[in-house]
């Protein structure tokens, strides 16, 4: 994809915001999420525009993904002008594998509920 390329969401990546919502993924980090799924690099003002999120929400959303090292930050310098060289974002885990992070998360989550129920129903 080249710089200045319109990124568009489809309504497959729209399901796929839908489904992270219900599984309690935050709005901005899921739409950014079905953004980059292509694994292609772009910047924050494309994943703003084809999001229709704020800077500041691209910018949460980025520090989760990069918590969990889902993806990477390049910077190039800019053709013209002065100013701070423009970051580009890629995914840098499989989607796949980002499912199954999530999927063993709400596992154990729940895991550890169903544990604290059953001491509960032991101490009444």
């Amino acid at each position: 994809m080249e710089d200045g390329d319109e990124v568009m969401l489809d309504d497959k990546k729209y399901e796929m915001v839908e489904i992270l919502r219900k599984i309690n993924m935050t709005r901005p980090v899921a739409l950014t999420l079905a953004c980059l799924s292509d694994g292609y690099e772009l910047t924050s003002r494309s994943i703003e525009k084809a999001t229709g999120l704020r800077q500041p929400e691209v910018s949460i959303a980025m520090r989760y993904l990069l918590d969990n090292e889902w993806v990477e930050i390049r910077e190039e310098k800019k053709n013209e002008g002065k100013g701070r060289p423009i970051k580009l974002y890629r995914l840098v885990v499989p989607l796949d594998t980002i499912i199954n992070n999530i999927e063993n998360d709400i596992l154990s989550q729940n895991k550890s509920i169903l544990e604290n129920i059953e001491r509960l129903k032991n101490l009444s």
